[in-house]
């Protein structure tokens, strides 16, 4: 089974998400058969990267808003991220462009370390405030994971898996992905959002119920096609 998540490190439903995925994983039986792929998606290619401007005032700046409607919706969400475990730290948050995190992932990938890069990418973002456009951070979180510092930093100073994050930004426009977290299993169920993990677990089961016969029959002898019967 496959599951496709497009995510963007500076959205913060899209860690409150996969938390909320982890813990229908957890109760899933077949949680060992699943394929995470994490795809990238850009909430704002034009975001500068700014470390002297914190993620709270440039929503002010974005949104218009007050400073008792930023307060208001940062606490909101803050509190959605506590109850699934997660501590939001806006006021350090670095509001940074989150294109050379995206190539990042995708490296990563190839190490088969995607999903723990995409953890320290927003715990990095949301939690200890570190800039995830600098280079030097990007390569110490790529260090925590594992992965060659040197193909790290050639990565980072060329264009490689820029056509990669392109094609997952243009196949989010194909298929009708307006925001994120979004969520595709087996290419055919789509969840948007960072649903319970009751709505994540029930998809999974649907999803595994529909290839189950598959997985059960085991081959493909003693069956009758065209060209005659397999016996």
């Amino acid at each position: 089974m496959t599951v496709e998540i497009w995510s963007d490190v500076m959205c913060p439903f899209c860690y409150i998400g996969k938390r909320k995925f982890e813990k229908a994983l957890e109760q899933f039986p077949q949680k060992d058969k699943i394929e995470v792929s994490w795809k990238s998606f850009q909430l704002d290619p034009t975001t500068i990267t700014d470390p002297s401007l914190n993620t709270i005032e440039n929503l002010r700046a974005k949104k218009g808003w007050s400073k008792e409607q930023a307060s208001e919706t940062i606490a909101y969400v803050t509190n959605i991220a506590h109850q699934v475990g997660l501590q939001f730290n806006f006021d350090k948050a670095v509001v940074a462009n989150s294109f050379d995190a995206h190539r990042l992932s995708h490296l990563a990938k190839t190490y088969n370390m995607q999903n723990e890069l995409e953890e320290k990418l927003f715990s990095a973002y949301f939690t200890e405030g570190k800039n995830t456009a600098d280079h030097e951070t990007l390569l110490q979180i790529a260090a925590e994971v594992g992965m060659d510092l040197n193909e790290t930093r050639d990565m980072l100073n060329g264009a490689e898996f820029t056509k990669e994050v392109h094609q997952d930004v243009e196949r989010a426009q194909q298929i009708g992905v307006r925001g994120v977290p979004f969520f595709v299993i087996n290419d055919k169920h789509a969840i948007s959002g960072a649903q319970e993990p009751e709505t994540f677990l029930k998809a999974l089961h649907t999803a595994y119920n529909e290839i189950k016969l598959v997985d059960l029959t085991g081959n493909d002898t003693a069956v009758c096609g065209p060209e005659g019967c397999d016996i």
